[in-house]
């Protein structure tokens, strides 16, 4: 212990950075603590979108490379720009295990099953991905392209299903193969907080055709007040008033979705109930399933990061977030890594039922609190990981009164802990993952509209030195690749030798 200077390293889910404004509920919010270290001389702010993370161009920070860039000290190709990058090389085209698949149905009259996020938000999936599969499909004259979507209205703006529908149609009609058959909000079908009542109704749906039957797709967006999020699971009927396109045995399911983490739920039912009828599983990009589903883009290596130099230099750390944010200070931060580092613990702060965030801002923000000041009082941890989720998941209702109230709770946990932090003598490091309740009003054909997805905008990063530590300005532009090497410099260590970014402090 002797060895290293202690810290907490306290990710705030969300927290981004944008002039104050209509529709800007961290600058409406009261927050006098994090007011406060933004104005002090150690306060930064750090790219966490585009190419300086590994994701396309101009492309929306998201939570999953976000941890993975700030525990890999690099900037990671994301999965989605693998996959443009198969797109236009050509290599989805001559994917030997696509190609046999679909080589397949034409030789047996079978149909194509894709089944995906059907949005533009760029986080879990993209829409024009379909486009490029609609024409492989057409190439190899499969008889018919069943197409399973998944509305958002949660990483993009509600009331765009209607939209992203169409686009569909459109990309159909293009290759002249392919009909939308089932229509299913994410909340059903994207859900991992294990509630597989949730994913059942989706699977039913997806597999047998069983759900509220609905003429045409845009019917099923018809959602009581619920938005595009909670779209019930719906069957397009045909002529005879029968569902369109439950999957058949023989069939080819392809999962399109290039993020696993919420759909792998989804992906493990269908895949134990219908593997056993001679339906073949793809996946766009690689999953972390209990099944074995084989990729077609396999991921970037995002490993020798943090988590690896700790376990290296003998460092022990705790991890603690809830558990909506559980996998991203552990799984993620770790470089895709499940298990433990050496040394490494892990606490998640559970929630007995899906709560409302709306009327509950709170979250569970009070016992993950405690659980850093318990861990950060312990002399055996160096160093203290944790997430604050708040901002991030209430500000992706679309609530702007709810996310004020969460920001405003994060500003009391934040000031609580770096009272803990002086008390135990540690340095407090505090990072945004990526953008969002920042900016919760979007531009649309009637005006300014709910937004609660994710931005562009810079991130604050901001180090609050333990008592008597030096801590010069940051100069230059920073990037969440300089948040490791930053932590290591603070703990003591040298970076990892994978690591590209720089200590600021």
């Amino acid at each position: 212990m002797s060895a290293v200077r202690p810290g907490i390293l306290l990710v705030l889910d969300g927290w981004g950075h944008a002039e104050p404004g209509e529709g800007n509920a961290l600058a409406a919010a009261d927050t006098p603590c994090l007011d406060r270290l933004l104005a002090t001389p150690t306060a930064v702010l750090a790219e966490a979108s585009g190419s300086a993370v590994g994701l396309l161009p101009g492309t929306v920070g998201n939570s999953e490379i976000g941890h993975i860039v700030i525990g890999a000290g690099r900037p990671v190709p994301y999965d989605s720009v693998l996959v443009e990058e198969r797109i236009d090389d050509g290599g989805l085209r001559s994917h030997e295990v696509l190609g046999a698949a679909l080589q397949g149905l034409a030789d047996t009259g079978g149909s194509l099953h894709l089944v995906g996020l059907t949005s533009d938000g760029m986080i879990h999936a993209n829409v024009h991905h379909l486009r490029e599969l609609l024409r492989i499909a057409a190439l190899f004259a499969v008889p018919a392209v069943r197409i399973h979507t998944i509305t958002d209205g949660r990483d993009v703006a509600d009331g765009t299903a209607a939209g992203h529908l169409a686009t569909v149609e459109k990309y159909a009609a293009e290759a002249g193969v392919g009909s939308i058959v089932s229509v299913t909000g994410r909340g059903y079908a994207l859900d991992k907080s294990g509630d597989l009542q949730l994913t059942e109704q989706a699977a039913r749906a997806i597999a047998h055709g069983v759900g509220h039957r609905v003429a045409e797709p845009k019917e099923a967006l018809v959602t009581g007040g619920r938005g595009d999020e909670w779209v019930v699971p719906s069957v397009v009927t045909g002529e005879d008033g029968q569902p369109a396109g439950p999957v058949r045995d023989g069939d080819v399911v392809l999962f399109t979705n290039f993020r696993s983490d919420r759909i792998q739920q989804l992906t493990d039912l269908l895949h134990g109930e219908l593997s056993g009828r001679g339906v073949t599983f793809l996946s766009l990009a690689q999953y972390d399933t209990e099944a074995p589903i084989p990729a077609l883009v396999h991921r970037a290596d995002a490993g020798g990061g943090l988590a690896d130099r700790l376990a290296e230099c003998g460092v022990r750390s705790v991890r603690i977030a809830e558990a909506e944010k559980f996998e991203h200070v552990t799984y993620y931060l770790n470089g895709r890594k499940a298990d433990p580092a050496p040394l490494e613990e892990h606490l998640r702060i559970s929630v007995d039922a899906r709560p409302d965030y709306r009327t509950r801002p709170e979250m569970n923000i009070g016992q993950v609190t405690e659980a850093i000041a318990a861990a950060a009082r312990r002399e055996d941890v160096p160093l203290v990981v944790a997430n604050l989720a708040n901002i991030d998941v209430v500000g992706h209702t679309g609530d702007y009164a709810a996310t004020v109230r969460a920001a405003e709770h994060t500003d009391r946990a934040v000031d609580a802990l770096c009272r803990v932090a002086t008390e135990t003598g540690r340095w407090v490091l505090l990072v945004g993952d990526h953008g969002n309740a920042e900016k919760m009003l979007t531009d649309s054909d009637a005006g300014p509209r709910p937004y609660g997805g994710h931005t562009t905008h810079p991130v604050p990063a901001v180090l609050v030195p333990a008592e008597g530590q030096d801590a010069v300005r940051p100069s230059g532009t920073a990037t969440l690749a300089d948040i490791a090497p930053s932590v290591l410099a603070l703990l003591g260590l040298g970076p990892a030798p994978a690591m590209t970014g720089r200590a600021l402090w």
